[in-house]
């Protein structure tokens, strides 16, 4: 294989992207909305809570609608789940974690298509995904993209 770059020149230009996703302003804000989230004691007890039940959630899901405790859990579950959501510190992260995560497929996406266009990129769910059909739908091309 005839290559134009040795190990040392792809690792020092992996480092110079690195560099540039950690003094972008993108992971800034991720940065930052993820250090207030630490900090807010509100946030953190909730994220407490809901780890809690979430255990108690999967100890009845091993029974399912069978076990003595499945509405009221499920029905708990869904109260603090929809507590965090509305929580403005934790949605604000998760709005910052989710640009972030959109950074790095599209970066991923390049490097992947630059390296051979069969290169699937695992970008989530398609149909949910704001850059539709952007390469890694995993439909093998049938659906348009390339």
């Amino acid at each position: 294989m005839i290559t134009s770059m040795t190990s040392f020149d792809i690792l020092e230009e992996t480092h110079q992207l690195s560099q540039a996703i950690l003094s972008s302003e993108v992971f800034y804000h991720f940065s930052e909305c993820k250090y207030k989230m630490q900090q807010d004691k509100q946030a953190q007890q909730l994220i407490k809570r809901f780890v809690q039940i979430k255990e108690d959630y999967e100890e009845v899901q091993r029974f399912g609608k069978y076990h003595p405790n499945f509405h009221e859990t499920s029905k708990i579950v869904r109260e603090v789940k929809r507590e965090i959501d509305l929580n403005p510190v934790i949605s604000e992260y998760k709005k910052a974690e989710a640009e972030l995560e959109k950074l790095l497929i599209e970066i991923s996406s390049i490097i992947a298509s630059n390296v051979s266009p069969h290169i699937k990129v695992p970008t989530g769910n398609p149909y949910f995904d704001q850059i539709a059909c952007g390469g890694g739908c995993g439909s093998g091309g049938s659906c348009g993209c390339k």
